[in-house]
């Protein structure tokens, strides 16, 4: 049998039980959809996740206090951890490529203003927390430096402002954080959330008073932005080395923006991974439909393959007919759901813009190639079936 022919009798097969063809392209078309979209939203938090945190900038440095290693003695008994002090931020300044340092401490207070109040979250920073967070003020100005560096001053989140104060400027107005009076010098730009976390809805103040109001003798946590043509693990070994010497020990813990991205990503793939194999599971279930109408047309057809076979077709020539009817059929089935999947994922997109999704094609062509296997595998089976059967005991099929 010419290949032409192969492929002229193929078609014929599959059109000539469309409602059968029908329901095993189905449900080929549903497993592949399954995955696109699954992997374009998997695909899509992932970028979204990594876009928000992000937003500060990649060449960072954090430095918080205590060594994340443990130890053959309990806490409990003895404690050697010396604090992050202001000190210490003030050294970290002079370590090569370091470019702006930031000391960090959080809480929660009352903040008092225009007559109205709110408890929010209250961040105590140094000056430079525009340059190393991206965050500038879009009145007024930011926290200052220098010899004022510890004046009871204040840096409203756009929402706070807004919650507080409404459409009018709040410069120079009085509010009170914490029971403590502050003069309000400047609004941030809005930056909304990040990761759950309203950054709109913050206020920020000298870390001297901050950590005065929250009763801390440690700083949270001190923010580096290094050069950006410097190497990471280089900056933070010079940091290290610095730390030891002053601390006497390695009390402290130092994470760059680079190690945190990296387990990120590792946990985002993990999850794009496991939202795939929930569609492979669809998959396997076309693949099952594939076999069981496989092999039911071939109990249909034995007199058409006793035919053949008496026409002088060979085994092998009956086995590629039956693979090829499943492998077209899954292939069919793949190309369908591809266009489903994809269309389902802009759908996602337009109704939730937050979510950006996008088509992974990684997986699609992963999808796609698992199709065209699971039609070949389980396509096996009943070909194998069809090939071995008896021409006379077929011919005489009813």
């Amino acid at each position: 049998m010419l290949t032409r022919d192969f492929a002229a009798y193929t078609f014929g097969a599959l059109l000539a039980q469309r409602g059968r063809s029908l329901l095993t392209v189905t449900g080929i078309a549903i497993g592949v959809a399954a995955v696109v979209l699954l992997t374009a939203i998997g695909e899509g938090i992932h970028r979204f996740v990594l876009a928000e945190f992000t937003q500060f900038g990649t060449n960072l440095i954090a430095v918080t206090p205590g060594k994340t290693s443990t130890l053959g003695m309990s806490g409990a008994m003895i404690s050697n951890v010396r604090p992050l002090s202001l000190e210490d931020a003030a050294a970290l300044r002079q370590v090569p490529d370091v470019k702006e340092v930031v000391p960090v401490v959080q809480g929660n207070a009352a903040v008092e203003g225009g007559g109205r109040s709110r408890r929010t979250m209250v961040f105590g920073a140094g000056a430079k927390v525009p340059e190393i967070w991206g965050m500038r003020p879009v009145i007024g100005r930011f926290l200052p430096e220098g010899a004022g560096a510890a004046r009871p001053v204040a840096v409203l989140g756009s929402r706070l402002r807004e919650e507080l104060f409404g459409s009018a400027s709040p410069l120079g107005a009085r509010v009170r954080i914490g029971g403590e009076p502050y003069r309000v010098i400047g609004v941030m730009e809005s930056k909304g959330q990040m990761l759950g976390f309203d950054l709109d809805d913050t206020v920020y103040i000298p870390v001297e008073r901050a950590m005065s109001m929250f009763d801390r003798d440690s700083l949270m946590e001190i923010d580096l932005l290094y050069d950006r043509n410097a190497d990471s693990a280089t900056v933070a070994e010079r940091v290290r080395v610095l730390l030891e010497r002053r601390h006497g020990s390695e009390d402290f813990t130092i994470t760059t923006q680079d190690q945190m991205l990296e387990v990120l990503g590792s946990v985002l793939d993990v999850l794009t991974a496991v939202v795939a194999a929930l569609g492979g599971i669809s998959l396997a279930v076309g693949g099952i439909g594939i076999l069981t109408i496989m092999t039911i047309a071939v109990r249909e057809r034995r007199r058409e393959i006793g035919l053949l076979r008496a026409l002088g077709a060979g085994r092998g020539q009956i086995l590629v007919i039956f693979l090829l009817e499943a492998v077209l059929l899954a292939l069919l089935g793949g190309a369908i759901g591809f266009v489903v999947g994809a269309g389902g994922a802009w759908l996602v997109g337009v109704g939730v813009p937050a979510l950006p999704t996008r088509t992974a094609w990684d997986f699609v062509l992963i999808a796609e190639i698992t199709a065209g296997m699971i039609g070949l595998v389980a396509g096996a089976l009943p070909a194998l079936q069809a090939a071995s059967l008896d021409p006379v005991v077929a011919l005489h099929e009813e």
